[in-house]
């Protein structure tokens, strides 16, 4: 059996509601027609630069809370990573790492398993919420 990749442009039907302006979809670098998001656009440099712009970050509330719940999710914060990009610019974007990697199984040849939860790699900040 042979699998092929394919895009598709997807395209909703019905909007119940609401929708983003515009602006705000041109000013925070998204696209209407992506279905998902992943961490991995916090990687992206020019991304992050778009979505921490004044336009994006202090106008758009919905698209910045949904990238600040998804930095959060990665044990990192969007205001955090707004203000190392604006400061070291890539550098900042290595503090998210991609979240496609798993451990692998722990052996228990040596007995029973049992293993010490992992501590962070820096201590817990309750930051603001970033609107």
């Amino acid at each position: 059996m042979e699998f092929q990749c394919k895009t598709s442009e997807v395209v909703a039907i019905k909007l119940d509601e609401y929708s983003e302006a515009d602006e705000c979809v041109s000013s925070c670098g998204v696209n209407r027609k992506s279905v998902g998001i992943s961490s991995d656009a916090l990687l992206d440099s020019q991304f992050t630069a778009k979505l921490c712009s004044p336009q994006c970050y202090q106008n758009c509330p919905n698209i910045v809370d949904l990238y600040y719940n998804l930095a959060l999710g990665e044990g990192a914060f969007l205001s955090d990573l707004c203000k190392s990009q604006r400061t070291y610019s890539r550098r900042s974007m290595a503090r998210i790492q991609s979240s496609g990697a798993a451990l692998g199984p722990i052996s228990t040849a040596g007995g029973p398993m049992s293993a010490a939860a992992p501590s962070p790699s820096s201590p817990v900040d309750f930051a603001p919420d970033p609107m």
